[in-house]
């Protein structure tokens, strides 16, 4: 295998003189200036640590230490080489050694953004044992914003087998320690030791003898010397079996459960990977049966429970990784990105915004695709909207084309289960009191801003008329407001939220601009798209094949059409009716001018005259109003509308439209265009 470890960055490029190829551009003395920085902030960094180890190490020299040595134990071992990193329990961004002795994650195409995580296949339940992480690399990268997370991150602790592979997560079951010095749980952050870098043997020793005066506690060792005092486990992991677990971003790291530590401990201690087999639980890498995966691929309608059906299925089926933007989003978050409030928001393609090299341009997308195929694991494709094009589900079947993955196409059209109504009215539930919740919050906090202002008020008052008074001011003692007791919430659902099948979430999953380009060619899938098989999971396929037609229907009532093609009379006629709508509004101009209207009268005078004599040269007979027409006196209120040959002159050279005002103008407009409309949607 090739080296796992890459050498650490050169030092900065000097400025080369006049006689040399030119001086360093302004981006590269920059670069250089923040590379040389980073230099020397981290070789005073590791010889802070050094001081602080050896000081460490002198205090440990005057104390006692509490652990004995490890008593012999002839129990049951666990097997050999069943100890080590869970790749099926990892991130899908961690890259292993054949071992699973070395762990990185990827760095570059957005992931350097990202935290890594993964878990050992031991848990232990009962006993004391020790597993030890060294970082043996560290990538040095300028970043592009001083609002991105920091560069390198390292936690090594313990969770319990469900919880997230995220240490230090307010609302996870974990306990751990950064090498920044932090002992971190669900409830508190302490800074318990100093900071730790490169090369620091960082050991973990995990305490759960009853017989023991340390029992329950978490030690860290740094270079085999106790870093910190024991740290109690938090209740809520106490008769769980713990696994360890390592967070990380943009550093290498060497794991090792055993046989023996890399730095020796002032007392024995036995290392995971020889624990008695009574005292730790193995969890076995998944493996099929028939030794292939599953690739499940849901199909199902926008609003219609397609991501609550997503979210059951995982939760009963957790070996399962789900594939989608929305997954990708939490991760960005959970690993400390942010990105800007835009409205165009949707669950099944939600704004991928965070001006990050990578992200904005979806390449991270891309890469956890062709990352996937490379996976022994179960996946769920969610892609709400390419599930229902017939294109997008075969490109889907092609990147999962090798014999170890089985293509399942998944259809949840129509009534849904009665399991999963009773889901949604329990979800139901969930969100009225989470809004509840929220409501009242925001009203506390109101509530008691209003009450510290009276109370500054007050005291400002006080002081004053004190002062004025030429009294001593007195410390008011301030008592402890009494903590009223919370109401409980009791939440019902009304008889028509109780008819629902599918609840209404906030975010929708498709933007209708999105549908409405595409749900004409929306359809169900086939054996012969290259699924190996179909499953129906609430309707038969009839039943889903009318559901969706009827769907399809109903939207075809109401959405826009934003793709229509007009043909070309209408086009014609279009361009003619607007030239002609402008003349008339030229027209109305003229003749309200006073300057301009005799000759608007002589010009259509004129047009007159020369009409006449074109038809008594063709034989016709007009009859001779063009030198009488000007004498003529016409009342607009009495004329018979239809019977006008010319609406630009009623016969007294004023136009129809001579009072027009703007509603008029818009109400010729909407009457033309529907004619056009009419007649063009016949010929079209």
């Amino acid at each position: 295998r090739p080296c796992l470890v890459t050498p650490r960055a050169p030092p900065p490029r000097q400025a080369r003189d006049s006689a040399g190829t030119g001086a360093m551009s302004a981006e590269e003395q920059s670069s250089a200036a923040e590379v040389a920085a980073e230099a020397v902030e981290e070789k005073a960094e590791d010889t802070e640590m050094k001081a602080d180890g050896e000081e460490k190490a002198v205090e440990q020299d005057k104390s006692v230490e509490t652990e004995e040595d490890a008593p012999a134990d002839t129990r049951p071992k666990v097997a050999p080489g069943s100890v080590s990193i869970n790749a099926s329990d990892s991130t899908m961004n961690v890259v292993s050694s054949a071992d699973t002795s070395m762990v990185m994650a990827l760095t570059d195409g957005g992931w350097q953004y990202l935290i890594a995580g993964a878990r050992s296949t031991a848990g232990v339940k009962a006993g004391r044992y020790l597993f030890e992480v060294r970082i043996v690399e560290t990538l040095l990268r300028p970043e592009a914003s001083r609002a991105l997370p920091q560069r390198q991150l390292c936690r090594l602790g313990l969770t319990s087998a469900s919880t997230s592979l995220f240490l230090g997560e307010a609302d996870s079951e974990s306990a751990c320690f950064d090498c920044e010095g932090y002992y971190i749980t669900a409830a508190s952050r302490r800074k318990v030791c100093p900071k730790y870098g490169r090369e620091v043997v960082l050991g973990l020793l995990v305490n759960l003898d009853a017989s023991s005066p340390n029992a329950n506690t978490v030690s860290l060792f740094a270079n085999g010397a106790r870093a910190c005092d024991p740290q109690p486990i938090p209740e809520a992991l106490l008769g769980k079996p713990l696994f360890p677990t390592v967070t990380f971003r943009n550093v290498s790291l060497q794991v090792n459960f055993g046989s023996a530590p890399m730095a020796k401990l002032p007392f024995t201690c036995t290392m995971i990977s020889d624990a008695a087999a009574a005292d730790v639980d193995i969890v076995q890498q998944p493996k099929p049966g028939d030794g292939v995966f599953e690739v499940i691929v849901p199909v199902g309608l926008p609003e219609q429970g397609y991501f609550d059906w997503v979210d059951a299925f995982l939760e009963r089926h957790p070996d399962y990784v789900e594939l989608s933007d929305r997954k990708l989003l939490e991760w960005c978050a959970r690993s400390g990105l942010t990105r800007s409030k835009t409205p165009t928001n949707s669950v099944d393609k939600p704004d991928m915004k965070f001006s990050v090299p990578g992200m904005d341009d979806a390449v991270i997308r891309r890469l956890l695709t062709h990352l996937a195929t490379t996976a022994n694991r179960n996946f769920v494709v969610p892609e709400l909207k390419g599930n229902l094009l017939a294109a997008a589900r075969q490109s889907m079947v092609k990147k999962f084309g090798m014999p170890k993955f089985k293509k399942v196409a998944v259809v949840v059209f129509g009534e849904p289960t009665a399991e999963f109504k009773t889901r949604t009215q329990e979800l139901m539930v969930k969100d009225k009191k989470e809004q509840i919740e929220s409501e009242r919050k925001s009203k506390k906090v109101a509530a008691e801003r209003l009450k510290l202002i009276e109370e500054r008020k007050k005291k400002a008052t006080e002081m004053l008329r004190r002062k004025r008074e030429g009294e001593a001011a007195e410390e008011a003692k301030e008592e402890e407001p009494a903590k009223e007791p919370e109401e409980e919430i009791v939440v019902e659902l009304t008889d028509e939220e109780k008819a629902l099948w599918y609840r209404k979430s906030k975010t929708p999953d498709v933007h209708d601009s999105s549908i409405a380009k595409a749900y004409s060619e929306f359809s169900l899938p086939s054996v012969g798209e290259g699924f190996d098989e179909v499953r129906y999971e609430w309707q038969p396929e009839a039943v889903a094949a009318t559901v969706l037609k009827e769907w399809q229907f109903a939207k075809k009532l109401t959405q826009r059409v934003d793709d229509l093609k007009p043909g070309e009379w209408f086009t014609t006629a279009s361009a003619a009716w607007a030239k002609q709508l402008q003349e008339w509004r030229k027209t109305q101009a003229e003749w309200k001018d006073p300057k301009k209207r005799a000759a608007l009268k002589e010009k259509q005078a004129e047009a007159k005259k020369k009409a006449a004599e074109e038809a008594k040269e063709k034989g016709l007979e007009l009859e001779a109003e063009a030198e009488t027409d000007a004498a003529m006196e016409v009342d607009p209120d009495t004329i018979d509308v239809m019977g006008l040959l010319d609406v630009a002159d009623i016969g007294s050279g004023e136009p129809l439209f001579s009072n027009f005002g703007y509603e008029d103008w818009a109400l010729v407009a909407l009457r033309y265009e529907l004619f056009l409309l009419v007649h063009s949607f016949k010929k079209d």
